[in-house]
């Protein structure tokens, strides 16, 4: 048996006696099973893998514990996987990565409590949350530079779409602008690689490359080794908020159903009548090759969500320059709206977000064949349940709670207008035949039925 004892890094370095108490109490719920799978994701950095269950089960015999010290809290891994190692010495980022799952998850996942304020609507403490777990992670700088740049995309792309990400984010990082990622491979890895190459032609010293994630996800994603800032959310939703309320740009790669489900969500908000005024870039951007998969997404959005959907978005293919150039001139912009309405620089207080894109979705057969797949409602609302249908079938594809449900039920099943369902089915068509469902290996078998 191997065994490896952590002193404690960033947030958890100092802790109360009541702080170390909690942390041990949550050691024996529910909680404890969470951070485990979490902590196994983050030693799993650099794996090519989606398969959860894999992992899982290649790992049956490791185990992580809390030591208690007056001065703070210890991790012990006992037979961590060899891939976290060189030399038999834990990687540095790693070692980082291990603590940030356990501030968000033990820490303040413990900390939250409706009750502290009274008066206030689900949807202003759901923002709430959001931003006290950005904040307390040490992530909303107060800099005023407004030059974090959220990117979108596919974990399971081809070298060509990858080596493109790479290129946008090293143009990115010439003009001193940071990546924000979902912090797995693909491209929500190839920015933060080529950004890193252009901050140190620059000497720019303050480099970030934050990585959003969420437990359900963590494990099929594992966090890339150039995150050097790492937050968990609770869950998809806070996750996506997290993402718009801090970004003062968007890109949107290729990707599969779960980049769709992130388009589709982030057009929601923006279809919003009290959101007509943000100004908020939106690129959608890949290399020439890719051409198709754009025109499919825009007439995707096009027949589902209007010409206006269309017109939040610029669609730029194989221009990484013409990207990076035309965010780095619309910084102004951002600037000059944040101070217009007296916002945060740092964190989009003004941007509104309706309940329903906030609410935890989740996936099973019942609420999944319940969605409101039908034209017959507000855009903003037909942009929520498409979105919806998409983080199910993300679910069923890489989530260990939906691909356990798929394997005992069967594959989800969507049913709606016959119009929107045939669009939806040839969406979805293109992302199998293009293999963005799941990282190449195995036959794709759909966790999804169009009825």
């Amino acid at each position: 048996m191997k065994s490896i004892q952590l002193n404690p890094l960033g947030a958890m370095s100092q802790l109360s006696k009541l702080e170390v108490d909690k942390l041990n109490q949550s050691a024996d719920s529910q909680l404890y099973y969470l951070f485990r799978s979490c902590c196994l994701a983050v030693l799993n950095s650099g794996a090519e893998t989606d398969n959860c269950e894999n992992l899982f089960d290649e790992n049956e015999q490791f185990d992580i514990k809390l030591i208690s010290r007056e001065r703070g809290v210890k991790i012990e891994l006992v037979n961590p996987p060899a891939i976290a190692f060189v030399d038999d010495k834990l990687i540095k980022g790693v070692h980082e990565h291990l603590f940030s799952v356990l501030r968000d998850l033990l820490h303040m996942g413990e900390s939250f409590n409706g009750a502290e304020f009274p008066g206030v609507s689900e949807s202003a403490y759901i923002t709430h949350k959001v931003f006290d777990m950005m904040r307390n992670a040490q992530t909303i700088k107060n800099t005023a530079e407004l030059n974090l740049v959220v990117c979108w995309g596919g974990h399971s792309i081809g070298e060509t779409e990858y080596q493109y990400t790479k290129e946008v984010g090293y143009q990115l990082g010439l003009r001193e602008l940071n990546i924000c990622t979902g912090c797995g491979p693909g491209a929500m890895k190839g920015p933060m690689k080529g950004a890193t190459i252009g901050h140190a032609k620059q000497r720019y010293r303050n480099g970030r490359y934050l990585g959003v994630t969420e437990p359900s996800i963590i494990a099929a994603e594992p966090p890339n080794a150039i995150v050097n800032e790492l937050v968990i959310m609770p869950d998809i939703e806070k996750r996506l908020e997290a993402f718009v309320r801090m970004s003062h740009a968007i890109i949107v790669f290729p990707g599969g159903a779960g980049t769709a489900e992130e388009l589709l969500y982030l057009l929601g908000l923006m279809l919003n009548e009290q959101n007509k005024e943000q100004v908020l870039p939106i690129i959608l951007t890949g290399p020439k090759v890719c051409e198709g998969y754009f025109d499919a997404i825009d007439r995707f959005i096009g027949a589902t969500l209007g010409k206006e959907a269309q017109s939040l978005y610029e669609i730029i293919v194989d221009d990484p320059t013409r990207v990076a150039q035309t965010i780095n001139e619309k910084r102004a912009d951002v600037r000059a709206y944040r101070k217009a309405k007296g916002d945060s620089f740092d964190f989009n207080w003004s941007l509104k977000i309706e309940q329903e894109f906030q609410v935890p979705f989740v996936p099973t057969h019942a609420s999944m064949s319940g969605l409101n797949l039908h034209f017959d409602q507000p855009k903003a609302e037909l942009a929520a349940n498409l979105r919806k249908a998409f983080s199910g079938i993300v679910a069923g594809n890489v989530k260990a709670e939906g691909v356990k449900l798929i394997r005992e039920q069967g594959p989800f099943k969507l049913d709606g207008d016959r119009e929107l369902m045939a669009l939806m089915d040839e969406l979805l068509q293109s992302f199998v035949v293009q293999q963005r469902m799941k990282l190449p290996g195995s036959e794709y078998v759909p966790c999804y039925e169009i009825m």
